[in-house]
Order: structure tokens, then sequence, then C-alpha cells
């Protein structure tokens, strides 16, 4: 996993040149928003467990059938699981955030996750569905603009809700 900086560096260094204006532009702005940075991750991971409560909540409201008899949340065993599968999905949204960069989201969590569903006969729509329903529930966390560090956060929030879609698409 690289940081934002450490990945320009070797970019740089693969490339044999220096690091470009347009490079140092682009830190140099991640550094200027690194506040607002730190209150969406803060936020995020301060309000993790409503947001996978109310994303589950939600998701087996429209989908019934995940939690009746023979659903693959069915059981308090597999509906634990569920949860904590849903839980490292948004802990690595949270990791990718405040990296700047997706990654540590790529490779320690959904690399082979689509295998694993698969094999489990878990649904990956489904899951798709529930890292959707995470995603807006912890966009409206961090485009509230009580509390945040001042000036405009639509950048941010884009990244973060691409980090949420990768997830998605990889178990979908």
């Amino acid at each position: 996993m690289f940081d934002a900086f450490t990945k320009v560096v070797a970019q740089a260094d693969a490339r044999g040149q220096f690091i470009s204006a347009s490079e140092i532009d682009a830190l140099a702005a991640m550094v200027s928003d690194s506040n607002k940075r730190l209150d969406a991750v803060n936020r995020i991971s301060s309000n993790a467990s409503t947001i996978v409560a109310s994303a589950a909540r939600q998701l087996f409201a429209q989908q019934p059938s995940l939690i009746a008899p023979g659903g693959n949340a069915y059981t308090s065993r597999r509906m634990a699981a569920c949860l904590r599968d849903m839980e490292i999905i948004l802990r690595y949204v949270t990791y990718a955030s405040f990296a700047g960069d997706a990654s540590v989201l790529e490779d320690r969590c959904l690399n082979g996750l689509r295998e694993t569903y698969l094999a489990l006969g878990t649904p990956g729509a489904s899951v798709a569905a529930g890292v959707n329903l995470m995603k807006d529930s912890a966009l409206s966390i961090v485009n509230d603009k009580a509390g945040i560090s001042s000036g405009d956060c639509a950048s941010l929030s884009s990244e973060i809700g691409t980090y949420f879609d990768r997830a998605a698409a990889a178990v979908a």
C-alpha cells in the first residue's frame, strides 16, 4: 500500500523523471484539504456501527428474502457474518479515504472477494446494494456541514464515493 506521496515518488522514479508540476499541485491540494479528509474519516469511523446497521436495515427491508428461512442472512450466525463483512468493507473504505489511494482497499479487501462470495453462494448483487446503502449513509454524514473544517467537500465526497463504487463493483 502506498500513500499518495509515496505513489507519486515511485511513479516518477519508475519513469526516471522528476516529480512534475501537476503532481506537486495535486499533492499540495491534498495537503490543503487534509483537515477535511481527517474530519471525513473521523466522522465515518465514529458512526460506523450506525452506518452498517442502517444500511443492513434498509437492505433487509428492500430484500426480505435475505432474512427469510433459507435466505443468505437467515439465522443469527449468518446475519452476524453479513454485518461483519459490511463493516470490513466500510473500514477499508476509510483506510483508502485516509490515504487518498484505493490500493489498500483493492489489495486487502476486494481482491478475490467476488470469487469468495460466489463460492459461498452469497448474492453479490445484494452485497453491492448494501455497499451502496452504506455509501449513501456515509456521504450524508461527511457532507453535514456542522463541525467540519470549512471549505468545499465536493471533491472529497466524490473521491470517497468512488471507493464505495469500487467495492460495490467488485462484488456485483
